[in-house]
């Protein structure tokens, strides 16, 4: 994108500007964590977004490190409007030949919560025609719309009358780090992921296992962690490498740098018991390059043996939601049952939906944090695992309450007055699979339990950890690299 009038708050060298992150409701403060740990400033923590302040090499770090990020946004202009109008009038108060050539493309992406403003397509419609109309009578053409890649991206939020107009600098969402390659049905967000492992304080100081891991998306993101890999060392672009102020030798040198980067002595595990879901978890570690950090297999649940060595459990059981289980209850009930008898000693972190699956569990959470997973209002629950019987545990100085949990847990602000929760499972036929038929079909992967891929066109046979270098002149893949096992890819297969 050529522009010899760009000007934006990144174009100043070693100044700092505003920017915001956006991501879950539930991970703000994971995400302010992480910013602080980058070295940004004035850091704000909001609904689904923390802003901070930073200097070029910032945002792109930001972009490319971050874990649990979203997409980084760059405001330009703050205003208030009451009517559509008043927000047409305010963008046409920008000059947009800093930012616009009649031979860039652009599109405009859209949040709003506001009484006054009901439909935030309309919104990005009169954010598109002020900006085209000032070009056009500036310079008698115009720039044109494309919705998918454009030169440059826009996006207005709204709340209530507050408007923040901004750049988008990542492009794609940063959830998409590159490395998965194909999918289950409702595979877990990764950023979401991330999340959850960054809430249970893990860093790979032990074994970590996921007992019904789908594509693989807890395994690899902890793996990720626990190797201190940035998430974008997969990804192919960005949006602010468009930019006609992009440097690159700024960007190569934090792409290059494996400071962070170190061995991880314990191991990730795995399983799943339909066995599509275990090909398309292996691909994806593969395509990660992370098959000496996890293993991947095919088991039921109910088949789980006490690890010899300490460990964790994470793990995103199905909540008849978007995908279901034959005997839903009784699948969370034999959880229940597996995290008491065979996981004694440790801690099991679940996310679920349901209360009546949580019910089913049949043990005391420690901490209950609550997470958003699309539109569900979800909870990701800790219980701590010890031998025998609670008040004996209490009677002998023993407690499943750190002084942080308890005070976390007294804190009721952290959820809905009323959360709205589905009718009770047993009220719906679909969900009361009790036969022993159904439960085989379910762990061939036939109809009844099938993980569905997504039509992707065709894909590379990865086969080892060979991979397309998308990067140009990267380093290069060396297997004989001591500490480092891999080479930095990056991949063009995206989710």
């Amino acid at each position: 994108m050529q522009n010899p009038k760009w000007n934006t708050p990144a174009s100043k060298t070693g100044e700092e500007f505003e920017m915001i992150a956006k991501t879950f409701q539930g991970l703000e403060t994971v995400l302010a964590t992480e910013l602080i740990d980058l070295g940004a400033n004035n850091i704000q923590i909001g609904r689904r977004m923390v802003s901070f302040t930073g200097d070029k090499e910032l945002l792109y770090r930001a972009n490319f490190q971050l874990r649990t990020a979203i997409r980084i946004l760059m405001p330009i202009k703050h205003f208030r409007a009451t009517s559509a109008d008043e927000v047409y009038e305010a963008v046409q108060e920008i000059d947009w030949t800093n930012y616009l050539t009649n031979e860039t493309t652009f599109a405009v992406d859209s949040v709003v919560f506001s009484q006054e403003f009901r439909h935030s397509k309309f919104v990005a419609y009169k954010v598109k025609d002020a900006i085209v109309d000032q070009m056009r009578e500036r310079t008698g053409g115009r720039p044109n719309i494309r919705v998918t890649n454009p030169d440059l991206q826009l996006h207005i939020h709204i709340a209530e009358y507050d408007c923040t107009l901004s750049l988008d600098t990542s492009g794609e969402s940063l959830h998409r780090r590159g490395y998965r390659q194909e999918t289950v049905e409702a595979p877990l967000n990764e950023v979401l992921a991330a999340g959850i492992i960054m809430l249970t304080g893990w860093k790979g100081e032990c074994d970590l296992i996921d007992p019904m891991c789908g594509s693989g998306t807890i395994a690899i993101e902890a793996a990720l962690i626990a190797r201190g890999i940035a998430p974008g060392v997969y990804r192919k672009e960005y949006a602010f490498e468009k930019w006609p102020d992009f440097d690159q030798e700024l960007f190569d040198s934090i792409y290059e740098d494996e400071s962070k980067e170190h061995e991880f002595e314990h191991h990730i595990y795995g399983y799943d018991i339909n066995h599509n879901a275990v090909a398309i978890a292996t691909t994806n570690v593969k395509a990660a390059g992370l098959s000496k950090e996890i293993t991947i297999q095919q088991q039921d649940f109910a088949d789980f043996k006490q690890p010899a060595e300490k460990a964790i459990i994470i793990t995103n059981p199905p909540y008849g939601e978007r995908i279901s289980a034959p005997d839903l209850l009784g699948l969370y009930k034999m959880i229940g049952s597996k995290f008491k008898h065979d996981f004694t000693g440790n801690d099991a972190w679940v996310l679920s939906y349901r209360e009546e699956c949580f019910d089913q569990i049949g043990l005391k959470p420690s901490l209950r944090t609550p997470l958003y997973n699309g539109s569900l209002e979800c909870e990701l629950r800790k219980y701590q695992m010890f031998s025998g019987k609670f008040n004996d545990m209490r009677a002998e100085g023993g407690d499943i309450k750190t002084a942080q949990e308890r005070r976390m847990m007294a804190d009721r602000k952290r959820f809905k007055q009323h959360r709205d929760f589905k009718e009770r499972l047993e009220d719906d036929p679909r969900e009361r699979f009790t036969r022993k038929k159904d439960r085989e079909d379910y762990r061939r992967g036939s109809k009844k339990g099938d993980f569905r891929k997504e039509s992707r066109g065709e894909r590379k046979d990865f086969r080892g950890d060979s991979r397309k270098d998308f990067r140009g002149d990267r380093k290069p893949f060396d297997k004989n690299k001591p500490v480092k096992k891999y080479g930095k890819k990056r991949y063009d297969d995206e989710d």
